[in-house]
């Protein structure tokens, strides 16, 4: 158990850095079974499920749709290896990582890069639009046309955000660096390297298991995997009183810890998302391994109840669309039209 008797004041959000540096190192031996654990289900899932689709396709897509679950765990593992917090090794981190992008279809170098973005900048109203969700301010959204307005509420509506983005960007944009196209050879490298790969993998799955295999296992668990973790992600940041400032008055620390939720999920649900609910410990200091998240938690918890959310609280998110600067909130479309009404009068 760390020793916290010697933790400094906390008087802001930049204190906790010294206080969360202590729960920074990994233990290779964990990090690795933690690996296996997931892996290793994974693959003999994929197996069975392979087997069972001589005989039942419904239970293989079954099997698959729960082997999602494994995929999202995997994903979580690759999210530390891109942070440097998996192993102590860096190297060794990102080879991991390089090759659970095939597993995930991403494409390791160019994900950890946008994301490191995402990490720089979140809740920088200046700053938007590479490895986040587009969250427009509520006089963006009525400076906007018509028809800009509606393609708007066409991308924040859960059909988009949780079903059709996630297929589009893991079958289909994760194969070009979008976001870095022209930042060096590096992300094209990375981008085209992972679809060599993946198409490598998938060649010897339909040699061997035939269409079936692709459709019915490969496909289901990719999907399903895709659109957990876009919510995931989702709830990670947009939530009601969430965190969003102009640049002039923004801070990194402040936006972290107040801008990322606490999302409280069963124990069964913290294990499979590799306790990534523990976002706003993780914005503050994202070199913790997952597995040491509650421990911090555990020994603080004065960070338990900041920005919790618990699961069924956050089925609320999904109606919080624009940013109002004058409330500090993030409200929904509705709240907005009578705002503007309101104005109007």
């Amino acid at each position: 158990m760390t020793d916290i008797s010697a933790s400094p004041r906390i008087e802001t959000a930049r204190d906790w850095i010294r206080v969360l540096a202590q729960y920074r190192e990994p233990c290779n031996v964990r990090s690795s079974f933690e690996l296996a654990i997931s892996f290793i289900p994974f693959v003999a899932l994929w197996v069975l499920a392979c087997w069972v689709a001589q005989y039942s396709y419904l239970g293989a897509f079954l099997i698959s749709a729960f082997n999602g679950c494994f995929l999202l765990r995997l994903f979580c593992i690759q999210h530390d290896c891109g942070h440097g917090s998996f192993y102590n090794n860096r190297t060794l981190s990102d080879w991991v990582g390089r090759v659970l992008g095939v597993v995930t279809l991403t494409p390791y170098d160019v994900w950890r890069r946008t994301h490191a973005i995402h990490h720089s900048h979140a809740g920088d109203l200046d700053h938007r639009g590479i490895g986040d969700v587009m969250t427009l301010t509520v006089e963006e959204y009525h400076q906007r046309t018509a028809f800009g307005r509606l393609l708007y509420r066409a991308y924040r509506h859960p059909i988009v955000l949780f079903g059709l983005g996630p297929t589009y960007i893991f079958i289909l944009q994760n194969r070009i660096p979008v976001g870095l196209m022209g930042q060096g050879k590096k992300y094209w490298i990375s981008a085209m390297a992972t679809n060599l790969a993946i198409v490598t993998v998938l060649s010897v799955i339909v040699y061997f298991g035939g269409w079936q295999a692709l459709f019915l296992v490969a496909l289901p668990s990719t999907l399903i995997a895709a659109s957990i973790g876009m919510w995931l992600f989702y709830i990670q940041h947009q939530f009601e009183d969430t965190h969003w400032d102009a640049h002039e008055d923004w801070q990194l620390h402040d936006a972290a810890l107040h801008g990322s939720s606490h999302y409280d999920l069963p124990p069964i649900l913290r294990w499979f998302s590799a306790n990534i609910g523990i976002h706003h410990v993780h914005h503050l200091y994202a070199r913790i391994p997952f597995y040491r998240l509650p421990e911090v938690l555990r020994d603080h918890g004065e960070l338990v109840n900041c920005s919790r959310m618990t699961l069924r609280e956050s089925l609320q998110c999904t109606k919080y669309d624009l940013w109002d600067a004058t409330t500090r909130r993030l409200i929904s479309f509705a709240a907005a039209h009578k705002l503007q009404l309101a104005h109007t009068e």
